[in-house]
């Protein structure tokens, strides 16, 4: 009987959590983003309407002792609004803020999972044309045969840009 010994040449996988994303449903569209910016998820609650806010702030929640701003990423992304569900869920996520990193909840229809995104199966952000914003968008990234969008936390936080009058 002969013995026959096979070696299989793995490389070693890095698993980091810069690879890491955290999934989410928006109308039924799938959107990450990096679990580093991720703090928690918390379930839907009361949020406190505020005055002369923009649209997209839903308001304030008070989440153990500290109040946080709620951006309805319906609104802020142009999505058709449906009524909030049992699933319906705030994920607070940290972004940098003038005088430092600033606590901020997203308001999504869902959490799915995490997926581990490797780099280079990220794609730069498509040209949309010249007259659609995309700059919310980090990437596109291809998980198996679907294509989910990568958000820019910072950007879809921060102050919408400034419109231009000629």
């Amino acid at each position: 009987m002969i013995k026959r010994t096979v070696t299989f040449n793995r490389s070693p996988r890095v698993r980091s959590a810069a690879n890491k994303h955290l999934g989410m449903l928006l109308n039924g569209e799938l959107l990450v983003v990096p679990i580093l910016a991720v703090q928690e998820i918390v379930s839907l609650q009361d949020i406190t309407r505020v005055p002369r806010m923009p649209d997209y702030i839903r308001g304030v929640i008070n989440l153990r002792g500290r109040v946080l701003a709620v951006v309805d990423l319906r609104i802020r992304l142009g999505v058709p609004s449906a009524p909030d569900t049992k699933r319906t869920c705030i994920v607070v996520s940290q972004v940098a803020g003038a005088d430092g990193p600033v606590s901020m909840g997203l308001l999504v229809d869902q959490v799915t999972e995490v997926l581990d995104i490797p780099k280079d199966a990220i794609d730069p952000a498509p040209d949309l044309g010249g007259t659609i914003d995309s700059s919310h968008l980090a990437g596109v990234a291809r998980i198996g045969t679907k294509a989910a969008l990568v958000l820019d936390l910072p950007r879809l936080l921060g102050p919408p840009p400034a419109v231009m009058v000629s």
